[in-house]
């Protein structure tokens, strides 16, 4: 689990939720399968609206060009982003996204590996809607301000508990990470966070830098699953 700061700027999260406002919502049920679709109560943006789908594409950019999410999910192919909004006693009880989804408009799927939730309402503007993960260490409760992300492995248990006061929005989506493996792949961001604070130490040894690259990136090469 990956706390990542200011993905979005304050204009670009004023943007996206100023365009949120005009656009059509559906029952979020619908877009759940099997099991999740029993403990989802929430309302998502339609998304094949032409003006959701090229919100979505704009937010897609984002996270592409993001270093951090590149370091941290490797991925090979990302779900476009949802968006969800919760308001007063709407929650999603705890469920695992579905292992395997199927891209919209298109034959290819992909295996669910990150998810990642990216926050558009700061966290004084509601009660209640915190993110809780299930980990090995116990529950991780997430609430972050509006343009933080986090992203976490999709095999883990998690819920949205409920609203109780003001309105939640974000944005949901999946990685197919090119390592499917969550515990190498967290090894290999720890890795290459390593390396990146080496690189702004100016101490730091070109050749003990580019011993540490050639590891990072052979290890990449050796358990990449395309």
């Amino acid at each position: 689990m990956i706390i990542i700061d200011k993905i979005l700027s304050a204009e670009d999260v004023a943007h996206y939720r100023a365009e949120l406002t005009t656009l059509p919502w559906e029952n979020g049920d619908k877009t759940a399968m099997g099991m999740a679709a029993s403990v989802k109560n929430n309302n998502q943006a339609d998304a094949k609206d032409p003006q959701v789908r090229q919100l979505a594409n704009n937010l897609l950019a984002h996270l592409g060009n993001n270093p951090k999410i590149v370091s941290a999910a490797l991925p090979h192919k990302i779900f476009p982003p949802c968006f969800n909004r919760y308001q007063q006693s709407e929650e999603y009880g705890y469920h695992v996204d579905a292992a395997i989804m199927r891209l919209p408009d298109s034959s290819d799927v992909i295996r669910s590996d990150v998810s990642m939730t990216v926050f558009l309402s700061e966290p004084e503007e509601y009660e209640g809607g915190e993110l809780v993960i299930a980990t090995e260490f116990g529950e991780q409760v997430i609430k972050l301000p509006a343009g933080y992300a986090v992203v976490y492995p999709s095999s883990s248990l998690h819920k949205v508990t409920a609203v109780t006061k003001g309105t939640r929005l974000a944005a949901i989506t999946w990685m197919q990470s090119m390592v499917a493996d969550s515990n190498l792949r967290n090894t290999l961001y720890q890795l290459d966070q390593s390396i990146q604070e080496l690189v702004k130490n100016q101490n730091a040894s070109r050749g003990e830098l580019d011993r540490l690259h050639n590891v990072y990136h052979n290890l990449i090469r050796q358990f990449t699953v395309l």
